[in-house]
């Protein structure tokens, strides 16, 4: 009686926090990429949500993420560096200090610094769309999929239907 009960408690502890399991999961369509805007069915997708379509696949997911962190530094950069120059050269203009000073170089150096950064973010966005629908095609041909997890909440195993 001790074991049966014993048992009946854990099988209760399991189904507790257990995850829940949704029967019928509506399938992921691919994404499209043109002219930086994102597609799903022709429809644009913020790029404010692609956080949540990309959740499924963390290897696109942080693609993602380098990529809108080269934008903001790129960006960042581009304009800090543009900023300054016209700074400098409006003093130049309107006062009596030499112009080019020390200011515009930096300028043009962040400036400069920021067009490679920014070049390399189209490809990020393309490789993490590419990843994300190559994913989608890889799990539409098994029915069942079990794995080994290890990550910061612990261990455990994962079963995809």
């Amino acid at each position: 009686m001790k074991n049966l009960l014993l048992t009946f408690i854990l099988l209760l502890g399991f189904t507790s926090f257990s995850q829940g399991l949704t029967l019928k999961k509506e399938p992921s369509k691919e994404i499209k990429l043109e002219k930086g805007r994102f597609y799903i069915d022709g429809n644009q997708i913020p790029s404010y949500q692609m956080k949540k379509v990309f959740a499924s696949n963390i290897h696109s997911l942080n693609l993602y993420k380098k990529a809108k962190t080269k934008e903001t530094l790129g960006g960042a950069l581009l304009g800090l560096g543009s900023t300054v120059c016209i700074i400098d050269l409006a003093v130049g203009l309107f006062s009596d200090v030499k112009y080019p000073t020390v200011l515009t170089y930096a300028g043009l150096a962040a400036v400069a610094i920021s067009v490679p950064i920014l070049s390399g973010k189209g490809k990020k966005m393309e490789e993490a769309v590419k990843t994300y629908n190559d994913g989608l095609k890889n799990t539409s041909s098994t029915d069942f999929d079990l794995n080994a997890l290890a990550n910061q909440n612990g261990i455990g195993i994962q079963i995809k239907f």
